[in-house]
C-alpha cells in the first residue's frame, strides 16, 4: 500500500517562510477553510462568531470569517486544516450550505511594519489605503490572478488566492517585498 504524505501548496511538507527586506513571508498551511452560504435570511452565529459584514473580516480566538458575496462568507479554523472543518462549520450553522475549502487556496501572512505592508499594498493591489485598514478584506486583483486580501491587523496583511497559482503568488509577494528593502 502507498504511504501518502501531504505536501503544502509550494510542494514542500513543512510551511514556507522568507524573510524579505522589512517583512517576513509565511505560508498558512494550518487553517481549516469552509465557505458558508445562506440558504434563508436567517445568520448563524458559527463557533459564537458575528459574521463579517460586506468588506470586513472579523478574528475570533480560534475561528475568523470575512464576508465573500452577499450571503457568503468563508470561515477559518485555525489548526484545523487536517480535520472535517466543514462538518463543524455545519453543526455550527445547520440548514446553510457549507463547502470544504481547505485544499483549494494558498495562503500567504505578510508581517512587518505598517509601513512597509502600506508600500507592499501600493505595489500589489490597486486599492485605497481605507479599503485595507485592519479588519478590512476585499476580493481583487494582483498582477493577473484573482485574490482575497485581508488586513488582520496593523502589522500583517493576508494574501488567499486558488492553489494552482501558488507559484506566481508567492514570486509577486516576494519580488515585491524584496524591493522594500
Amino acid at each position: 500500500m502507498t504511504d501518502l504524505v501531504a505536501s503544502t501548496a509550494f510542494g514542500g511538507t513543512a510551511a514556507r517562510v522568507d524573510r524579505l527586506g522589512p517583512v517576513t513571508l509565511t505560508e498558512r498551511m494550518d487553517l481549516g477553510l469552509a465557505s458558508l452560504a445562506l440558504r434563508s435570511g436567517d445568520r448563524p452565529t458559527p463557533f459564537g462568531m458575528t459574521l463579517a459584514e460586506p468588506g470586513t473580516c472579523v478574528a475570533g480566538e480560534a475561528t475568523g470569517c470575512f464576508w465573500m458575496a452577499p450571503g457568503q462568507w468563508m470561515i477559518e479554523g485555525q489548526g484545523k486544516a487536517a480535520t472535517d472543518f466543514a462538518a463543524e462549520v455545519l453543526a455550527q450553522a445547520p440548514g446553510c450550505s457549507v463547502t470544504e475549502q481547505t485544499d483549494g487556496w494558498v495562503i500567504v501572512d505578510i508581517d512587518g511594519p505598517a509601513e512597509a505592508l502600506e508600500r507592499m499594498r501600493e505595489r500589489l493591489v490597486n486599492l485605497p489605503a481605507a479599503a485595507l485598514a485592519p479588519g478590512k478584506a476585499t476580493r481583487t486583483l494582483m498582477h493577473h490572478m484573482t485574490i482575497f486580501i485581508l488586513r488582520r491587523s496593523e502589522g500583517t496583511l493576508t494574501v488567499m488566492g486558488m492553489r494552482s497559482y501558488a507559484g506566481s503568488i508567492w514570486h509577486a509577494l516576494a519580488v515585491t517585498a524584496a524591493r522594500l528593502g
